[in-house]
């Protein structure tokens, strides 16, 4: 009997997991796919271009020869990427971006890793940004990052975006891993 309770618990967890990642997948595809609003009248921009950025960044499925993982399974694992966008012109920029990750787990949470994330801009059109980033955590990975990203809703002096960020890791004894992960913003 304890045996089946351990099961069905599995089993509801998993549910719940999948759920959780059906909703934000379904929020993030709205959001990105959607047109772009503008709510004011943009001035015309001069370049170089500073902007700078806050957001949240969920780790959703991670890839790799130890197996699959997901987050809100066992573990949480929420980023606050920072940054500051140097625009050189409509079409390139300049990033870099700083990512401290807090990890909870066991009803117990800690600041599992720090990210320094430099790298390309390049505007794409329609509201869509290409960033190409270098990767460099505390816990010893390194690696890429590819991200995308859509401005969603645009005001005089801000603008919300989605990004759909896809970190390619190497080193520190640990297999290549390629996770997929949600990022919203607030840039300004």
């Amino acid at each position: 009997m304890l045996h089946l309770h351990a099961t069905v618990k599995r089993t509801s967890n998993a549910g719940f997991t999948k759920s959780i990642a059906c909703i934000l997948l379904t929020v993030f595809l709205a959001f990105f796919f959607g047109q772009a609003h503008s709510l004011a009248q943009v001035p015309p921009v001069t370049y170089p271009k500073v902007a700078g950025y806050v957001g949240i960044i969920h780790p959703l499925v991670t890839f790799s020869k130890e197996g699959t993982t997901t987050n809100f399974n066992d573990h949480y694992v929420v980023g606050m990427p920072t940054g500051i966008n140097i625009w050189k012109s409509a079409r390139v920029g300049f990033t870099f971006e700083a990512v401290p990750f807090i990890r909870v787990e066991n009803r117990t949470s800690r600041m599992s890793n720090f990210l320094f994330h430099p790298g390309i801009l390049v505007a794409l059109g329609n509201g869509f940004t290409f960033a190409g980033r270098a990767a460099f955590e505390t816990s010893g990975r390194y690696g890429f990052t590819p991200v995308l990203s859509r401005a969603i809703i645009r005001n005089k002096n801000s603008s919300y975006f989605a990004a759909l960020p896809v970190p390619v890791r190497f080193g520190n004894k640990h297999p290549t891993a390629i996770t997929v992960g949600l990022q919203l913003g607030i840039a300004f």
